[in-house]
Order: C-alpha cells, then sequence, then structure tokens
C-alpha cells in the first residue's frame, strides 16, 4: 500500500503555486537538500501548469513508495489527452503557445518519469524522487505530522515569489561555483595535457635517436665487415698456399695453421655480423625457389665431414622420408641447420649430434631438428642464447669460443621466412634446436592451406576501404564474402562456410579477439584457419594472446602497400608461437 501524504486540486492557476510550494515542503519534510527541492517543485509546477492550460484542471497527488524508498507525485487530469505523445517525448513537437518542451524538462529533473495518455480520457503523470542515504528511515516516520505539517494553508503568492526568488539565488550560486570549479578543472587539464604533448614529443624524439642510432649500428657492422673480410680472405688464402708447400718446417707448419684457424674464426665472425646487420636494417631479402631436403643435406655432410671426425661424437643424418619440395630460400635454410650442428658439435664431447626432418601436414611446416648429447641448457638460459653475443659461463663454454651470433642468426632467419625456432633440452642430458619452416614462402603459402581448388574466403571488417583493398590484393581463384562486423561474421562463417577468414582486431560490434575466442571455441568453425589483418602495432604479449587461434598476424600497413606483399611478404614471427605478422 502506497500511504497518502497530501493532494491538490488544480482549479485556478494559483494552484499551481499551491502544488509547487507542498512540492518543495514535503522533500525538505525527507531531507532533500534545497537544489533537489528546488528541482521538485520545478518539475510539478510544470506538469500541473500543463494540467491547467490544456485540460482545464487537475489533481496533484503527493505518496510514499515504501518499496521503492521513492517519494511520488502523481498529477492527474481528465482532458482531451495529448495527440502527438511520440514527438512531444522525443522533443521534436514545438507547441503554439510556447517550445513544447515542459514534458522534456520536468523528466530531466526526477528519477523516475511515467507518463500514460488516452484520448478522451486524460493523461497521467508519475514523478518519482528516490530517497537519499540521508533521509529518515521509513519506518520511524510519523505519517500523520507530515500530513498535518504539509495541510497548512501555504503563504500568499507574493510570498512565494520571494520563496522561489530564494531558491533562484542560491541555485544560481551552486552554478557560479560549479562554473568556477569546471574552468579550474580545464585550466588542469590544459596544463597537464602541454605535460602530454611535451613527454610525447620527448618520446619522439629519442625514438628517432634510438632509429638513428640502429641505422648508424647497421651501417658500421656493414661497413666494417666488408673492410675486415678483404684482408681476411687474403689471410686464409695465403696460409693454403703455405701449407701446400711441402717444403715448410713441422713448427712453421703447426704456426701457419693456427694463423689459418683464427683467420677462418675472424672470417666466421665478419659473415654473421654482416648477416646480422642487414637482418637489422632489413635488406635481407628471400630468393624462393624448389628444392629436396635430401640435397640439402647431402651438401652439409660434406661439410662437416671433416670437423665430425671424432671416435666420441658422430654426426648423423636421418633420412628425409616423405618430406616435400620445399619452395623457399635454400641457402638460408641450409645456414640456420649449419648453425645447428656447428653448435651441437661444440658443446658435445661424446655421444652424437643426430640430424632429422619431418613433415606437418596441417600446419604445412618442414621441421628441421639437430638432437645431440652435449652439456644441455639450463631453462634460465634457453632464452638468453638466442640474444646476440650472449655467452653461457660454465667449463666447456669456456674452452669453447664462439660468437655468439650463430643461434641469434637463425632465429631472424627462421622469422624471415615465415616460421620460428625452438629449444629442448636438459642439463647432462642434451638438447634439440628445432626450425619449423613453412614449405611456401609467402601469404599464397597460407591460403594454400585453405585446401586447393577455387576457394571461399570470408573477410570481417568494420572498414569498408580496408575490405576493398584486402578483396583486391587476394587475387586468385577465390569467392571472397564480406561482413562489416563481428557479430555479422560469426553469422556468415555458420552459412557460408569458409575456407579461411580475414579477421580485423578493431571493430564495433564485437572486437576481432572476441570473434576469434568464439570461432575457436565452436566445434563447427574452430578448424577454419583465421588470419589477423590489424592496423596495429602489436606488443609481444598481445601476438601470444592472438596466436593460440590464428595462423598469421598481417599488418595492413605492409598489405596496403602493393598487391606483391600479399604474395611475398617479409613475416616475423614470435619464438612461441607458429603465427606470422607482417612487417
Amino acid at each position: 500500500m502506497t500511504p497518502s501524504i497530501a493532494s491538490v486540486a488544480i482549479a485556478h492557476e494559483r494552484d499551481i503555486v499551491i502544488a509547487r510550494r507542498r512540492a518543495c515542503e514535503i522533500a525538505r519534510q525527507f531531507h532533500f537538500s534545497v537544489r533537489e527541492c528546488t528541482r521538485l517543485g520545478a518539475a510539478v509546477s510544470e506538469i500541473a501548469r500543463n494540467a491547467f492550460s490544456y485540460a482545464g484542471g487537475g489533481k496533484v497527488d503527493f505518496l510514499l513508495d515504501r518499496e521503492a524508498h521513492s517519494l511520488v507525485v502523481r498529477i492527474v487530469d481528465r482532458g482531451p489527452g495529448i495527440a502527438k505523445l511520440d514527438e512531444v517525448l522525443s522533443g521534436r513537437y514545438r507547441s503554439e503557445t510556447g517550445l513544447g518542451l515542459g514534458i522534456i524538462g520536468a523528466r530531466r529533473l526526477v528519477d523516475d518519469f511515467e507518463l500514460s495518455s488516452q484520448a478522451g480520457v486524460g493523461t497521467t503523470v508519475v514523478l518519482k524522487k528516490f530517497l537519499g542515504s540521508t533521509a529518515p528511515r521509513l519506518e520511524s516516520l510519523n505519517l500523520a505530522e507530515i500530513v498535518e505539517e504539509t495541510a497548512k494553508e501555504p503563504y500568499d503568492v507574493y510570498d512565494e515569489v520571494q520563496k522561489q526568488n530564494q531558491e533562484l539565488t542560491h541555485t544560481l550560486a551552486e552554478l557560479s561555483q560549479r562554473q568556477d570549479d569546471l574552468t579550474r578543472l580545464n585550466r588542469e587539464l590544459e596544463e597537464t595535457n602541454r605535460g602530454v604533448v611535451a613527454l610525447y614529443a620527448e618520446l619522439d624524439e629519442r625514438a628517432e635517436h634510438l632509429r638513428q642510432a640502429d641505422i648508424m649500428k647497421s651501417r658500421f657492422l656493414s661497413h666494417l665487415s666488408h673492410e675486415f673480410r678483404t684482408p681476411l680472405n687474403g689471410i686464409v688464402g695465403l696460409t693454403r698456399l703455405l701449407l701446400n708447400d711441402r717444403g715448410q718446417h713441422e713448427e712453421a707448419v703447426k704456426q701457419i695453421r693456427y694463423i689459418q684457424r683464427a683467420a677462418e674464426d675472424l672470417t666466421e665472425l665478419v659473415d654473421d655480423l654482416l648477416d646480422i646487420a642487414k637482418a637489422d636494417a632489413g635488406k635481407l631479402t628471400v630468393h624462393a625457389n624448389q628444392f629436396d631436403v635430401s640435397n640439402v643435406f647431402a651438401a652439409l655432410r660434406g661439410v662437416f665431414r671433416a670437423l665430425a671426425a671424432s671416435d666420441s661424437v658422430a654426426l648423423i643424418f636421418d633420412e628425409p622420408g616423405s618430406v616435400p619440395i620445399l619452395e623457399t630460400d635454400e641457402s638460408k635454410v641450409s645456414q640456420i641447420v649449419r648453425n645447428f650442428i656447428s653448435n651441437a658439435l661444440k658443446f658435445t664431447e661424446e655421444g652424437e649430434v643426430r640430424v632429422s626432418t619431418t613433415y606437418d601436414a596441417t600446419h604445412d611446416e618442414v621441421v628441421f631438428s639437430v638432437t645431440d648429447t652435449g652439456i644441455g641448457i639450463a631453462p634460465e638460459h634457453r632464452e638468453r642464447i638466442f640474444e646476440e653475443f650472449a655467452q653461457i659461463d660454465g667449463p666447456l663454454q669456456r674452452r669453447v669460443k664462439g660468437t655468439g651470433l650463430g643461434l641469434p642468426l637463425c632465429k631472424r632467419l627462421a622469422e624471415l621466412l615465415g616460421g620460428r625456432v625452438e629449444v629442448a633440452s636438459q642439463v647432462g642430458v642434451g638438447s634439440r634446436f628445432t626450425a619449423y619452416i613453412p614449405r611456401q614462402h609467402g601469404a599464397e603459402a597460407l591460403l594454400a592451406r585453405a585446401g586447393a581448388g577455387r576457394r571461399k574466403l570470408l573477410v570481417i571488417d568494420d572498414e569498408e576501404i580496408s575490405r576493398y583493398l584486402l578483396r583486391s590484393l587476394l587475387t586468385g581463384p577465390h569467392d571472397i564474402v564480406e561482413a562489416p562486423g563481428g557479430k555479422e561474421g560469426l553469422r556468415l562463417v555458420r552459412e557460408a562456410k569458409p575456407d579461411m577468414i580475414f579477421l580485423d582486431l578493431t571493430m564495433p560490434d564485437m572486437n576481432g579477439a572476441e570473434v576469434l575466442k568464439r570461432l575457436k571455441a565452436d566445434a563447427a568453425t574452430s578448424a577454419i584457419p583465421v588470419v589477423v589483418v590489424t592496423a596495429q602495432t602489436l606488443e609481444p604479449d598481445e601476438e601470444r594472446e592472438l596466436g593460440w587461434g590464428a595462423v598469421a598476424i598481417l599488418s595492413k600497413n605492409a598489405l596496403s602497400r602493393a598487391a606483391a606483399l600479399v604474395v611475398e611478404f617479409s613475416p616475423k614471427i614470435t619464438v612461441s608461437a607458429r603465427y606470422v605478422q607482417g612487417s
């Protein structure tokens, strides 16, 4: 039951003033602030005036809703109703006698607003103000006293006008204070913005300095490597001539061999430095050609025959078996495996170094593995060994010196080919270095995994230009379906059953990460390859989060340069996941 506090019949214009005054008095009884009392009084006055003006009168009831913990004002009239209610409530209606915004204004002044109107029956408006934490407990209220207090004869009109002026002055003072606070806040924000802009400018300047330093480092290494290579080649050549002279004394031959070995080590260092410099400068290019793994193994077997000629360490090449023909850069694949073998031989005192390869049909990758029975690598050092010039301290490490560039270079080369490297090791047992190399180099390899013949591709992207660009670049026997958002994309996946999905990350209705999550959680769609195409620069953590579900991550900036970059791009891939990001 909703108890009644007071009622005011609206029969004359002065009754509007009485209704407003009653609203303010009752609100004060419930400890509303002056501002909230004024807001409620203004709302009641506006609706009561409408009832008097358009319906010839009505009734205002003040009620207490205990369940909703609110003060309720219900204004009822028996007029003709509101003919254009939708226009009135939307703010589009313009009255001939005013702006037609009285109802909209009243609705903004209260916490809850209900209006019902029927032609020829009348209109009912319900205004609600929720009781705040400072209001007295409802069970402790003496409703009879409140009713008696509010039933007193109100002051005359002049007194009410004076009261309204006081309330208006108080409201204006509050607004002035808020304006001062807003001005102060804007000033603080401007100062903060200036600081942020200055910080960004400084960061940009430092980033440019770092970029220039990196370029200079690469140029220096490249220039130095070239300058070193010529005299080193001359030294190696001269030592060979001297060693071929059979008239040399035994001690002289020994000394010449020392010189030759030192020159060869320096040459290896120079070659690695030059390759690292090229990789940093983005000048390493992929020259894809078709080749057989058996030929690579045969060449490597010949190179390491002399190095592996030890009774304590056996170098074993397993037959490739059913590994298909590769279409990628043969020299770089050979260099990766060669560095793996060289590293394994250095740190294996006895046992074997085994080289093997398999074909992963699911990901269309050829997997090269070099397994040794060497000293092994501690877990805390497995990431460090892929850092340039990193040396792990240990007895054997101190005896066997290396450049510290072989494994980092393997990682760079594998990433360049669209693959990755991994290491598994146990101290005292041995290590296994593995390179995952896509059978085909370039983005077309991704499409090839979707199946032969005519393929159906789904592009999910909210930007029309991006969809058009990708559609233009995806030349070939493809049927392309487009979705302008994540939700529509999920619907089309089930309807179109695509062979591959190209997915944008930033979309207003549902972001790409959520779409990817739902695709992989559904058994009907989890097997469809998804290529993330984004303009964002992803952090390593973000790449790993997407890596579990995406077969590739391509940059929109790279795709927009030329169609050739879709066919043959420079991939960048994280060590922990088998997924590509176009550079």
